[in-house]
């Protein structure tokens, strides 16, 4: 349906608003004409994710694979092997640039279950073994004996699709969904706009921020000045990079992505924030990623979005 046809036919049709807290932080829904149970299977999309990968509940699937004892295989629920994967997907396509097994890193500098530290951690092992393997044809998952599960790079972004795919299966197909700042537009306003968004961009930039139509799209940003600690005058950030074991320090102050799922831009931010502008610039062109890498007042745009402007 053209968006005229849409506006034309739904103009009186009503937007209604839902929002909650989920995952650490806040969660908002503009649906168009939702069925009255909308809320609550919203809700239960989140608190499956929450259920199967949070680090900070101790009987989730995620912790007690964790906890369970390496080199084994341990079956998951479809859910969390389906996340898993495309971290794992993501890992290899970025060459270590996101990894999903450093829990025990970012837990170490305080990002993780054990809560903040006031101190530049020591002794971390950054050369442990920390593979995760999957084995597709099972859905088991199998670890090093340093690696932990931290899927804080893309579970919220997969929380927005398991939503999303609720909404539609309901037959819910015009509506913009966020968490945390993680958002996927489907279809049209009434009035036959798309969702028009603005994109993040860090406090201290003095770029415009992008004004963006989601529809049928998903956007993610990964800013690394949203979390950290200081340590004698010196900030760092809760952006990691794998390789190193230690917070980034290349410059990179947010890095946006436009992707069909919301799962796969927020990996892809988490890992192109962790390159640097030039190597995250030639590996989003390189994958056909619509990105936006800031570093300081200078902006770095992939092919992708440039293509998106046309």
């Amino acid at each position: 349906m053209t968006p005229a046809a849409f506006a034309a036919r739904d103009a009186a049709a009503a937007i209604e608003s839902f929002a909650g807290e989920t995952m650490g932080t806040n969660w908002s829904l503009q649906a168009v004409s939702p069925p009255a149970a909308t809320i609550h299977g919203v809700e239960a999309a989140f608190d499956l994710v929450v259920a199967q990968m949070s680090q900070w509940e101790s009987g989730s699937d995620l912790s007690r694979f964790n906890r369970a004892r390496p080199g084994a295989w341990h079956d998951v629920p479809g859910e969390f092997a389906h996340v898993v994967a495309a971290a794992l997907e993501i890992a290899r396509a970025s060459d270590g640039a996101f990894d999903p097994a450093m829990g025990r890193l970012t837990d170490a500098w305080g990002f993780g279950p054990s809560g903040p530290v006031d101190h530049i951690p020591a002794n971390v092992d950054v050369a442990a073994d920390r593979a995760i393997e999957y084995d597709a044809a099972t859905q088991r998952l199998r670890r090093g004996e340093g690696g932990a599960l931290d899927l804080s790079g893309i579970a919220k972004g997969y929380g927005v699709d398991l939503a999303a795919e609720w909404l539609r299966d309901i037959g819910v197909r015009h509506f913009l969904i966020e968490v945390g700042g993680e958002l996927r537009g489907e279809g049209l306003r009434p009035d036959g706009q798309p969702w028009w968004v603005d994109v993040e961009m860090p406090p201290a930039s003095s770029i415009p921020p992008w004004r963006i139509a989601l529809h049928d799209l998903s956007v993610a940003t990964s800013g690394s000045y949203r979390r950290g600690f200081d340590v004698g005058g010196t900030r760092y950030s809760h952006s990691f990079d794998p390789r190193t074991g230690r917070p980034i320090v290349n410059g990179v102050t947010s890095v946006t992505v436009l992707h069909r799922q919301c799962m796969m831009a927020d990996g892809w931010a988490t890992a192109l924030t962790v390159l640097g502008p030039q190597a995250a610039l030639a590996l989003a062109d390189a994958q056909g990623l619509a990105a936006c890498i800031v570093a300081g007042d200078r902006e770095h745009i992939s092919r992708a979005w440039r293509a998106m402007l046309d």
